[in-house]
């Protein structure tokens, strides 16, 4: 489920980030310049580091040279209290190599020149002391030279100087760019923080900016919401706690017959000259109030302040108001005098249909019983007319002349004609009746069962120059529907065979069956043949129980195979129609709807 924030949250959220900001830019400027003041502190220290190991060694240098000095000055025969005292330097010479050593504790390199310069020192003065008590001057020359040449100092004192001046000047540049870096972050400090206060003003003035603009939206909602409920005709009423109103429209105002500034903080059983009077419905206002009942189409009946009775529908319903803590009650007021009017009538209505329904199908049930009767009352008189019409053909034998004999043809034939009626007023009254199979029925396998039979008819049927008929078949690929097997085939049947017999008097006889499916699932079916056609001004009797639009004597029938189609399809929720023109052949077609529980009432036993 995603998650929603509303402008309050944007604005916590907001603040929030500002704060934080806020914070960041006021720490991380002070951390920083608290490290750069440290750094620039430790590089001070270095620079007096590197200033104290310069002036250790130049006192180192101070002390050595005193002490040569003086052992050559008493090698020549000079002995003064100043030249022994000079000679004690020899002494400080080591404090000043501890010293050193202390200072440059931290390079390993420094240690060992200091540690080398160590040791000679050691020897230069122990030459020295043997220099200044040595009388002997080849003595004193070749410890001169030792002193000098094999224990020589110098190179190990500028090494030692001029690592600790290359430190210097490293330390010096780094102390520099601490300093850059200081500016500049003291700098950067001072812009981002100003550009926080700018954006924080910003902010205000936007939050303040759309303060007002929500005030004045507010104001216009409150505007809109006050005009929509005042042009409402619907009477509508707020009540407080003890049902007095608090606010409602012009229509409850024109109903009751009260005036605007009268009515507010009233109670509500003191409006309309008693129509809020009965306790019933206070109760109930007052449950919804309490117990957060809503009312739902609650009728009742009031009179108006014009002395008419009304039947009101009445809806409450609590809520809270956003100004204030206290719950209230919504009530809305309909009157629905006209609809309960209408309402009743309506049912009286419905009453009397179904007493109609029922007439009609009491109708239906005994002209579907006088059907089957009188069909099956007629076979009887029929076969008696038949029976007797031939017994009294072989009675006169070949003493019938040709008029009797065409009497007897006539009523044969008519006896005839009229089984096959009634055969035919069976099925129609079977389809009518009988109870309903639902099915998978594959209309393809239909068409080619039925068109087998009629081509084999046909076969059997020689035309006027004594070859049989043959018909062109065109049949389209066909679905497979759920409805009732015998039923379809009774359809195409007849509507197959329908097609063949008005095709008889054309040379060649084309049929062509198709069919495509509707957008809402229904199936429409077509068969087109080139036969005789029909007038489409007569098209209405097509579908009638012994309606014929062609002679008997032109084309045989009973005139019931297309009001049984219709009957079929009636009960499956499809319908059939046709085109045609005189002399140009016709199409049939029909629709028979996806399967739906209707389509199954049915086919209940």
């Amino acid at each position: 489920m995603a998650l929603r924030f509303t402008d309050e949250d944007w604005n916590r959220w907001r603040l929030i980030g500002l704060a934080l900001a806020a914070l960041l830019i006021i720490t991380v400027p002070a951390l920083t310049l608290l490290r750069l003041t440290n750094e620039s502190v430790a590089s001070a220290n270095w620079v007096a580091h590197t200033q104290a190991v310069g002036a250790r060694l130049y006192n180192l240098q101070a002390d050595i040279r005193d002490v040569e000095s003086a052992a050559l000055t008493l090698s020549k025969g000079i002995d003064t209290p100043a030249l022994r005292q000079r000679m004690r330097a020899a002494d400080r010479i080591s404090v000043n190599l501890n010293e050193l050593s202390q200072l440059v504790s931290d390079s390993p390199e420094q240690l060992m020149r200091i540690g080398k310069m160590d040791s000679m020192l050691e020897r230069r003065m122990a030459l020295a002391k043997e220099i200044a008590s040595s009388t002997d001057l080849t003595r004193q020359d070749q410890l001169i030279e030792e002193m000098t040449f094999q224990y020589p100092i110098r190179d190990l004192v500028e090494a030692l100087q001029r690592h600790e001046e290359e430190l210097l000047v490293e330390r010096a540049l780094a102390a520099k760019r601490q300093q850059r870096m200081s500016t500049l972050v003291t700098w950067s400090a001072l812009l981002v923080q100003l550009l926080l206060l700018l954006l924080v003003l910003w902010l205000l003035k936007r939050q303040i900016g759309s303060r007002l603009d929500a005030e004045q939206q507010l104001s216009r909602a409150s505007a809109r919401a006050s005009a929509v409920l005042q042009t409402v005709r619907e009477p509508i009423v707020l009540l407080d706690g003890k049902l007095r109103i608090l606010l409602h429209n012009n229509a409850f105002s024109e109903l009751y017959g009260v005036e605007d500034e009268d009515i507010n903080q009233r109670p509500l059983q003191d409006v309309g000259d008693g129509a809020w009077s009965d306790p019933i419905v206070r109760q109930r206002l007052a449950d919804v109030l309490l117990r957060g009942r809503e009312l739902w189409d609650y009728e009742h009946l009031q009179q108006g302040a014009d002395g008419l009775s009304r039947t009101m529908l009445i809806n409450a319903r609590r809520m809270m108001l956003p100004d204030a803590e206290d719950e209230v009650v919504l009530m809305t007021i309909s009157d629905i005098t006209l609809q309960r009017a209408v309402q009743v009538r309506v049912e009286e209505l419905n009453r009397q249909l179904e007493g109609k329904v029922e007439q009609m199908a009491d109708v239906n049930r005994e002209l579907e019983a006088f059907s089957y009767s009188v069909s099956h009352d007629l076979r009887a008189p029929l076969r008696h007319v038949a029976g007797f019409s031939d017994k009294l053909r072989k009675h006169l034998g070949e003493e019938a002349d040709e008029k009797s004999r065409h009497y007897l043809d006539v009523i044969g034939d008519s006896a005839r004609r009229m089984a096959a009626l009634i055969d035919d007023l069976l099925v129609y009254s079977r389809l009518g009746r009988g109870a309903m199979r639902m099915q998978a029925v594959d209309m393809q396998s239909l068409v080619a069962d039925t068109r087998s039979m009629l081509d084999a008819n046909l076969r059997n049927e020689a035309g006027p120059d004594g070859v049989p008929r043959s018909v062109e078949w065109h049949i389209g690929p066909l679905p497979v529907l759920v409805a009732d097997e015998n039923m379809m085939r009774q359809v195409w049947l007849n509507l197959l065979g329908n097609a063949v017999k008005y095709t008889a008097g054309r040379e060649k006889a084309v049929i062509e069956v198709s069919a495509k499916q509707l957008p809402d699932g229904s199936h429409q079916f077509s068969v087109t043949d080139n036969g005789a056609g029909f007038d489409m001004q007569y098209a209405s009797k097509l579908f009638g129980v012994f309606q014929r639009l062609h002679k008997a004597s032109e084309y045989a029938g009973t005139g019931i195979g297309l009001a049984s189609v219709r009957r079929v399809l009636t009960r499956h929720g499809g319908r059939i129609w046709a085109d045609a023109q005189v002399d140009q052949g016709a199409t049939f077609s029909f629709i028979v709807p996806p399967v739906t529980e209707a389509n199954y009432k049915d086919s209940l036993p």
